[in-house]
């Protein structure tokens, strides 16, 4: 595991949460509004996909199914993304990273972390929050640090969570769409893979675009001992190539 990664798991299992992300200064030349145009093309994207399945279950039973949860954050993130960079590496095509392996993300559970791939190689993402179930703590101050992470989430933001929930056990990933709604504590998300089902042995999924839950809901997921989940946030300095 990187040093980086492997100081951020020892911050989160210390506080519990990581709850400033590293501050990034803007450099010479970005572009504020290719940010803002950049999460809008993700979020377009998401939609299309959306309407295209009509409400019908996509096949996400394959390693390379698109509707598979992070192949689809994936996906819409490239389908976007070509006509970006970040300001420093005007020349670095931008990449998503995959999620930290079962291995290194041991003691915690698969699927709170991504792999800390350095801005360089066109990593265009930082964690700027995240929660990891604190054992030292109480159950109810767990929840309060956790009810206070989701709190933090931005429209544009990828969210990879290891929870128990409604539909499933393991980790997620999906998008929000929108800032979290204080007047009705609430967020707002795309994603794939949440809700499915099996036709003929085989894993079929839904896509969800404009899903709404209160935040409550996220955290009886995933505050839970050894899970936990991230906000992984777009850099300030994107540019257009």
């Amino acid at each position: 595991m990187k040093k980086l990664t492997a100081l951020m798991l020892l911050l989160v299992l210390l506080t519990g949460s990581l709850s400033a992300r590293m501050e990034v200064t803007p450099a010479a030349g970005a572009e504020p509004e290719a940010r803002q145009a950049l999460i809008d093309g993700i979020i377009a994207s998401a939609k299309a996909y959306f309407d295209q399945a009509k409400g019908r279950a996509q096949r996400a039973h394959y390693a390379g199914d698109i509707y598979v949860c992070k192949n689809f954050t994936v996906r819409v993130f490239k389908d976007s993304s070509a006509g970006y960079a970040i300001a420093q590496y005007p020349d670095q095509e931008l990449i998503i990273p995959d999620n930290l392996s079962a291995k290194d993300s041991k003691p915690l559970r698969y699927g709170i972390f991504w792999q800390d791939i350095p801005a360089e190689q066109g990593n265009p993402f930082e964690a700027a929050h995240s929660f990891v179930y604190d054992k030292e703590l109480s159950k109810a101050e767990n929840r309060e640090k956790a009810l206070a992470f989701m709190r933090e989430v931005k429209r544009g933001d990828f969210f990879q969570m290891a929870a128990d929930y409604y539909y499933g056990i393991g980790a997620h990933s999906l998008v929000f769409i929108a800032d979290y709604n204080a007047p009705n504590d609430e967020v707002r998300w795309t994603d794939s893979n949440m809700k499915g089902k099996k036709v003929g042995g085989l894993r079929y999924s839904y896509v969800q675009y404009d899903a709404i839950k209160k935040i409550d809901w996220f955290v009886d997921a995933f505050c839970r001992p050894g899970a936990g989940a991230t906000l992984y946030r777009l850099r300030e300095d994107i540019i257009r190539r």
